[in-house]
């Protein structure tokens, strides 16, 4: 009998249509066990997985988040859907980790409307792995409100991200391999810094300033960051006049 103080997850999972759905279906029906612990999302494909829909997911405390997609090369959609939920969940998972999210608390999946048995053997594996790391924010040792905060900044900055995607880090081979070696390459590491990391970092300092005028020597201790790393980011901000000091040398937003 389970007791009043184990810990239950609360796993939100986006489900495609036409196949994951089918099959999460299958499994309900043919009584295939897996913990009750999801709560489904029914979307007519996974690459209207934005996201967004990921950030503020986590932000509202869920513990986990699941996307279900028809097989590649077999979605419903032209052009394949499936594969932008492939871009949109490996570019998650690398921002969740850069701010500071376990990226295992995400996961994708294909699954056929046919495969009941393979959608409860994945959540039965995906339900063990989340109940492992504890609530959000346990594993990561980082208090929710400040997760919550770090993840709103990603949020608006999803905007900036598709430009970027699409100008500057389009996927060269529409392939699963193709996807998986674009996102483990040295070139996309580097343009992830650049382009992401960097304006993640700008957006947080640019958040707590506006809220409290801090010192400059307060911030790296206020945002957990390397202070080298915060000093340059702050000079790229006051040069391009978006934070300014004040008389009292402490730091205050400019617009």
């Amino acid at each position: 009998m389970a007791t009043a103080s184990e810990f239950k997850p609360t796993i939100i999972g986006f489900l495609c249509n036409w196949c994951c759905y089918g099959g999460a279906d299958l499994a309900g029906v043919s009584r295939f066990q897996y913990p009750p612990y999801l709560r489904v999302i029914r979307l007519m494909c996974s690459g209207r997985v934005d996201l967004q829909f990921i950030f503020r997911t986590f932000a509202k405390k869920a513990d986990g988040v699941f996307i279900g997609g028809c097989h590649l090369n077999d979605c419903h959609y032209d052009p394949e859907g499936n594969y932008d939920a492939m871009g949109n969940t490996l570019m998650a998972k690398r921002i969740l980790e850069k701010l500071g999210v376990n990226p295992e608390r995400l996961r994708l999946e294909w699954v056929s409307a046919g495969e009941g048995t393979r959608f409860a053997e994945i959540m039965n594996d995906f339900s063990a792995k989340v109940k492992s790391l504890g609530p959000l924010g346990s594993s990561e040792k980082i208090p929710v409100a400040e997760l919550a905060s770090r993840l709103q900044v990603a949020e608006e900055l999803v905007p900036y991200i598709k430009l970027v995607e699409r100008e500057r880090l389009r996927v060269p081979v529409r392939t699963e391999e193709g996807y998986r070696q674009f996102f483990g390459s040295e070139r996309f590491d580097r343009l992830f810094d650049e382009l992401i990391c960097d304006k993640l970092v700008m957006s947080r300092i640019m958040g707590l300033v506006r809220k409290h005028p801090l010192q400059a020597s307060e911030i790296p201790g206020n945002l957990d960051l390397d202070p080298a790393e915060v000093a340059r980011h702050l000079r790229q901000l006051t040069g391009r006049g978006l934070l300014k000091f004040d008389r009292g040398q402490t730091l205050v937003a400019a617009v």
